[in-house]
């Protein structure tokens, strides 16, 4: 395998820079540049030179060993000030040592997946843990990093691998009396970690809205204070704000963190009877926007005035313009003095994080579609081991098709065409 380099840390100034290499080089290219090894995993300074000697930096080097590193290689790290004709120069002084080239786009990561540091579950887990950006996309991408996923596909598979091996006994001697019914510890099994799996996937729904962020529609009539509480919400000027009603024609997006959480905010065109053409493609817009939102935020334009749509649970309804009508309505708010605007915001955090809460470790497509093989692998071969030997055959098949489900599921199996499209996203030194 090819050693290769990178820099790991964001190109420009900073005050620290590591440029990490990875493979069988690693060593003969730390020792042609920083001179004597440091012991393994031991910092030590050096002066690092070029092939001409001139000095590139005074530096901090270390060495992993194979199986010590991230990539189960042996890796070799400078830790050198952050300019960039420092960088540049060692990435020079680098790419001039024979059998070293500069590393593709997520390489140290796939070699950590392909020498058994990571599955691929984790490899996902650590590409969202770098686009974090909020505490609970950290929190859930650390929980898959650590291997909760893969934790859970290997307490499955060790079950349905019990099960299995019990289902084939009754293949091998079907000539033979068995001298135990091993129906009822089979169905048990399947039937565990069926509904275990089941629970799973229920949950990656809210996972994905971790991930990617919930959505929150503002909805209600026309000049009732949308744009004005996005504004609030956002802490600028991102929509227009006018006493013209029907300002806002298109649907209007901001992203911030509400508690912890990935939240869109979205402001959408005051509901009535469109005045033309372009109101009323923003109109049906807003509508489709709102129905398809994790949560609505009702305005009412005056206390005791019927909502612009019919609340679904856990909507939340709002008297906006309190400086102008009073408290007499629900939640009342006022979006230009910022009166009650703050008990708006921790009762949409409440509805998120009681929602957030039946969050599961899947967290992503891929993920779903695994467990949901799985399942109907399992729910397949519930009948055929009910009966008995004479489907043994049949039940064996359908748990060994719900294990490779799980294997896919961690990347032991059936994934390589997706490698490309996973890597793709991660930055040349990771």
């Amino acid at each position: 395998m090819d050693t290769i380099y990178a820099l790991s840390t964001a190109r420009g100034k900073a005050g620290v820079a590591i440029i990490r290499v990875s493979g069988p080089g690693a060593e003969f290219a730390l020792e042609q540049i920083a001179g004597e090894v440091p012991p393994p995993r031991r910092a030590a300074l050096r002066v690092l030179r070029g092939r001409s000697g001139a000095v590139i930096d005074r530096a901090l080097v270390l060495f992993f060993p194979d199986q010590a590193s991230f990539t189960g290689e042996p890796v070799a790290e400078f830790h050198v000030h952050g300019g960039v004709a420092t960088v540049a120069a060692l990435l020079e002084a680098l790419s001039q040592i024979g059998g070293l080239r500069a590393a593709d786009a997520g390489e140290f990561t796939r070699r950590a997946l392909e020498n058994d540091r990571l599955d691929l579950a984790q490899v996902e887990g650590l590409a969202d843990l770098i686009e974090a950006e909020t505490t609970a996309q950290h929190t859930q991408a650390m929980r898959l990093f650590e291997g909760a996923l893969g934790e859970l596909a290997d307490r499955w598979r060790g079950k349905l691998l019990r099960a299995v091996s019990l289902v084939e006994a009754t293949i091998d001697f079907a000539d033979e009396e068995v001298p135990v019914d091993v129906g009822p510890e089979v169905s048990g099994l399947v039937a565990e970690v069926r509904e275990e799996i089941t629970r799973e996937i229920a949950g990656t729904r809210i996972a994905e809205r971790i991930r990617d962020g919930f959505e929150v529609a503002i909805v209600g009539p026309p000049n009732v204070g949308k744009s004005t509480l996005l504004n609030r919400l956002a802490g600028r000027e991102a929509a227009i704000t006018s006493e013209i009603a029907g300002t806002t024609r298109d649907v209007i997006e901001v992203r911030m963190d509400l508690a912890g959480l990935p939240v869109t905010i979205l402001d959408t065109a005051g509901l009535r009877e469109a005045a033309d053409t372009i109101e009323g493609l923003g109109i049906d817009r807003a509508r489709a926007r709102a129905g398809a939102a994790d949560l609505r935020v009702i305005l009412l334009e005056a206390p005791g005035a019927a909502p612009a749509v019919e609340p679904q649970p856990g909507d939340i309804v709002a008297l906006s313009k309190s400086d102008r009508h009073g408290a007499g309505g629900p939640m009342p708010f006022s979006a230009q003095t910022g009166e009650g605007v703050d008990d708006l915001v921790t009762a949409i955090a409440s509805v998120l994080e009681e929602g957030a809460a039946g969050s599961g470790t899947a967290v992503n497509a891929r993920h779903r579609e695994a467990l949901k093989a799985g399942a109907e692998a399992l729910r397949a071969a519930e009948p055929a081991i009910a009966r008995g030997p004479e489907a043994a055959e049949l039940a064996a098949h359908e748990l060994r098709a719900a294990l490779r489900a799980l294997d896919a599921l961690v990347g032991r199996v059936d994934v390589e065409h997706m490698l490309g499209e996973i890597f793709a996203s991660f930055c040349i030194g990771k």
